[in-house]
């Protein structure tokens, strides 16, 4: 399992969420809390922003190295400021390799993904029907080898029938569900997705325990937006979400 991590609101420094609360996305990733599966979260991670003024596609950072080994992050996140920031510290499910083509987020035109979670034996259950219903275009998308960038093109896919993103999402979780009992296989997916404007995220699973999410807004004016994580970073009134839900944060399609 990962660890997830989703900010809009006022324009932040990276810092300010990565390493300053005292159960930072940092600290998750050595000492978590809340993981269904796994201990560490210490197979690479990625950190996804958009510029605080311009419409641009997102910029990003990843590196397979844990994050707390990372000895350029910390510099970066003190200059880097943004009003959408996605985070992410990977555990990979075996056999997926570590390499940077498999480290969220991932990302396609203004879109960034990242995702909690995993389908069970993948490579010898879903692997095989999830590629054959994308499209050629959104096939060749695909880099790596896990399921999460699978998911990720599953998303692309309806959101080319020019639908809320919500919607593509919830399509998609009904789809993996299908699927999953067609071939008796369990999945989770928490998801978060942004397009610099919205956070779009998901609390699902089939056949597991659902893994942890929670949201907050308004916690003063250091954080004057909504974060949305898969473990509270600081003391507060923080929300689980319901299990089987997606939430919408923002404006836009």
């Amino acid at each position: 399992m990962c660890r997830l991590l989703g900010y809009l609101g006022s324009k932040i420094q990276l810092n300010k969420l990565l390493y300053e609360p005292e159960h930072s996305l940092v600290v998750q990733s050595y000492q978590p809390q809340e993981m269904t599966a796994g201990l560490l979260n210490a197979d690479g991670f990625g950190i996804g922003w958009y510029h605080p003024t311009k419409e641009t596609t997102p910029y990003t950072y990843k590196n397979i190295l844990p994050i707390w080994s990372d000895i350029n992050l910390p510099q970066i996140s003190r200059y880097v400021e943004s009003k959408c920031i996605l985070g992410y510290v990977r555990s990979a499910t075996p056999p997926s390799s570590v390499d940077l083509s498999n480290c969220q987020p991932f990302t396609w035109d203004k879109l960034l993904f990242i995702h909690n979670g995993f389908i069970c034996n993948f490579r010898q259950t879903l692997y095989r029907p999830l590629r054959k219903s994308l499209d050629d275009d959104i096939y060749q998308l695909i880099q790596g080898t896990t399921d999460s960038e699978h998911i990720f093109a599953l998303i692309l896919q309806e959101l080319k029938s020019k639908i809320f993103i919500a919607t593509a999402l919830g399509k998609v979780l009904t789809y993996l569900t299908q699927l999953a009992q067609s071939y008796q296989v369990d999945f989770s997916a928490n998801i978060i997705l942004s397009n610099g404007n919205q956070l779009i995220a998901s609390r699902y699973s089939h056949g597991l325990d659902t893994p942890s999410l929670y949201w907050l807004k308004d916690q003063g004016k250091k954080y004057n937006g909504v974060i949305i994580a898969s473990e509270p970073l600081f003391g507060g009134n923080w929300n689980r979400c319901p299990a089987e839900s997606i939430i919408s944060v923002g404006e836009g399609p």
